[in-house]
C-alpha cells in the first residue's frame, strides 16, 4: 500500500484542515456513486484509510514514527487498525461530510438523512485509564473493567416503545427519516436533504413510551468487560474495544470502549520505546580493573561484563533484556551507563595510596564522545 500522505496528495507537515480538504476532494472524485471506473471503489477505500489515520493526532504520530507497523494489529501505537470495507468507508465519509454538501445533497442520492440520524443515535464512547506496572508491560495482562454506563433496556428490547406496542412510521417523512427540497441554480437542479424535524431522522415516532426507559430504549446499569492488554504497551497508547461503549437511544449503535494506558515509572530504569537504560555506579578501582557486576533487568538480575579501563559515561548493552516490541516479535535492549564514583572523603591510608597512584597515572585524555553519541553507537 502506498504512503498515506502520497495517497491524499499532501505534504508530511500538512495541517488537519489540509488533510480534510484533500480527502474530501479525492473522495468526491472516487465515490462509487459517481465514478464507474473498475478501481474507483478500491481507491476510495484506500484514501479513506489514509484519512482515518492522519486525521487522528495520536495515530498520525505513530504512523510518522513507525509507518504501518505502528498501527497494524494493535501495533506500535496501540491502535486497532484494519482495512476498511466499502460500508465503513462510506460511513466515515458521511460522518465528516454528510452535513456539509455530501453526495446526497449534491447529486440527489437517497438515504442521507437516515444514515446521519443513525450516526447521531450511536452511543457515546467510554474512556477508561488502565494503570500498569513495568512487570505487567513485560508479559501483557488481562484486566476486568467495571463500567457504569447506558445499556439496552431489557423491558422493550431497546425499541423505546411499551411492551406489546411498536413505533409508528413518521407522518411527516413517511418513514424515510429525511425531507427533501428541490431547487434550481445556474448549474442546474439540485436536491437539498435534511433530517426530518418531526422524528429527528429516525423515520418512526413512539406513541406509547416504555415505562422503564421512558422511550429512550436504554437504562443506566453496571457491567464488566474483560480486556487483554498486549505486552510492550507504553503510556499514552490506547486500545479500542468496538461496541463496548454506551448503547445509543432506541437501538442506536453502541459506542466504543477506549482503554488509555498509563505505565507506572520504575526508578531503576529509563524507558525509550522498547529499550531501557539503567545506571551502574563503579568505584575508580572497579572501573580501572574491570570485572563482572550484577545489574537489574525487567527479567531478573543479570551479570554485566565491564572491560578494564572503562570510562564514566560508557554505555554497555545487554541485547534482548529490554521490553517486548509491541505487536512484533523480539525485545529491546538494556543500556548500562557507567558512572565512576569518586569518594567524597578519604582517610589517611586512602589519601596516601591515591597520592602514590597520582605519580604513576599520567595526565587524563581530552574530552571524549558525549552520552547520546555513545547511545547511538550502542544501537548501531
Amino acid at each position: 500500500m502506498s504512503d498515506f500522505y502520497t495517497l491524499l496528495g499532501v505534504e508530511r507537515g500538512a495541517s488537519e484542515a489540509e488533510i480534510k480538504k484533500a480527502y474530501r476532494k479525492q473522495a468526491m472524485d472516487l465515490h462509487p456513486d459517481r465514478n464507474s471506473s473498475h478501481d474507483a471503489e478500491s481507491r476510495f477505500k484506500e484514501v479513506t484509510e489514509a484519512y482515518e489515520v492522519l486525521r487522528d493526532p495520536q495515530k498520525r504520530a505513530a504512523y510518522d514514527r513507525y509507518g504501518k507497523a505502528g498501527l497494524g494489529n494493535r501495533g506500535g501505537g496501540g491502535f486497532e487498525y484494519h482495512h476498511v470495507d466499502l460500508t465503513e468507508a462510506l460511513n466515515i465519509f458521511m460522518r465528516d461530510f454528510g452535513g456539509l454538501g455530501g453526495f446526497e445533497s449534491l447529486f440527489g442520492g437517497g438515504g442521507g438523512g437516515g444514515r446521519a440520524a443513525a450516526e447521531a443515535r450511536r452511543g457515546q464512547d467510554i474512556r477508561v485509564t488502565v494503570k500498569m506496572t513495568l512487570a505487567e508491560v513485560m508479559t501483557g495482562v488481562r484486566r476486568t473493567i467495571k463500567l457504569k454506563t447506558l445499556d439496552t433496556c431489557a423491558q422493550c428490547d431497546g425499541s423505546g416503545a411499551q411492551k406489546g406496542t411498536s413505533a409508528a412510521a413518521c407522518g411527516t417523512c413517511s418513514g424515510s427519516g429525511e425531507v427533501r427540497r428541490a431547487a434550481r441554480s445556474m448549474f442546474g437542479q439540485f436536491v437539498q436533504v435534511a433530517a426530518c424535524p418531526t422524528c429527528g431522522g429516525e423515520g418512526t415516532v413512539i406513541r406509547t413510551p416504555c415505562e422503564v426507559c421512558r422511550g429512550e430504549g436504554r437504562i443506566r446499569s453496571e457491567r464488566t468487560v474483560q480486556a487483554d492488554i498486549p505486552a510492550g504497551v507504553s503510556t499514552n497508547n490506547y486500545l479500542t474495544m468496538r461496541g463496548q461503549g454506551a448503547a445509543g437511544p432506541r437501538n442506536g449503535g453502541k459506542g466504543d470502549l477506549l482503554l488509555l494506558i498509563e505505565v507506572e515509572e520504575d526508578d531503576r530504569f529509563e524507558r525509550q520505546g522498547e529499550h531501557l537504560a539503567t545506571d551502574l555506579p563503579l568505584s575508580f578501582s572497579q572501573a580501572a580493573l574491570g570485572g563482572t557486576f550484577p545489574v537489574p533487568t525487567p527479567w531478573g538480575e543479570e551479570e554485566a561484563i565491564v572491560p578494564s579501563g572503562t570510562q564514566t559515561a560508557t554505555v554497555l548493552r545487554l541485547k534482548g533484556k529490554g521490553l517486548p516490541r509491541l505487536g512484533q516479535s523480539g525485545r529491546g535492549d538494556l543500556h548500562i551507563r557507567i558512572n565512576v564514583w569518586t569518594p567524597e572523603r578519604l582517610n589517611d591510608e586512602q589519601e596516601r595510596l591515591f597520592r602514590e597512584l597520582a605519580v604513576h597515572e599520567g595526565d587524563p585524555p581530552g574530552h571524549g564522545k558525549g552520552f547520546w553519541s555513545r547511545i547511538r553507537e550502542a544501537l548501531g
